[in-house]
């Protein structure tokens, strides 16, 4: 892991072959965490920010892991993939849902339902 960007974007350093390492995007693959740049509300911005941070301490918890799926993403030359614990095979993803800081990708968020401060939804490419 190089750095979190947001809970569901992380830039890596992907040793794909022996003696040959990438620096890239990933970007989770099946879970939509809430915006932190430009949220709908300040309440999606908090729980954002709790996402990112759960990202973080997640990896920091389990410094080894692999890519599964990957996949070129359509956004900003970042790759779409499953994180897994390589030793335990706990991914990432799940984990963001179970903690409820994710929605499955598609599925709306429900973080500005009780918030008074809302705006436009803008489209979020994968």
């Amino acid at each position: 892991m190089v750095e979190v960007i947001d809970g569901d974007t992380i830039a890596v350093r992907a040793h794909i072959w022996p003696g040959h390492i990438v620096e890239t995007r990933v970007r989770l693959d099946r879970v939509d965490t809430p915006e932190t740049r430009r949220p709908d509300c300040e309440a999606e911005r908090e729980v954002g920010h709790r996402a990112t941070a759960f990202t973080r301490d997640w990896l920091a918890q389990h410094p080894s892991v692999t890519l599964h799926q990957v996949r070129l993403g359509s956004f900003a030359g970042r790759v779409i993939a499953d994180m897994q614990d390589e030793q335990s095979h706990q991914s990432l993803s799940d984990a963001l849902l179970e903690a409820g800081l994710a929605t499955r990708y598609g599925e709306d968020g429900l973080w500005c339902q009780n918030s008074s401060v809302s705006g436009p939804t803008p489209s979020r490419p994968r």
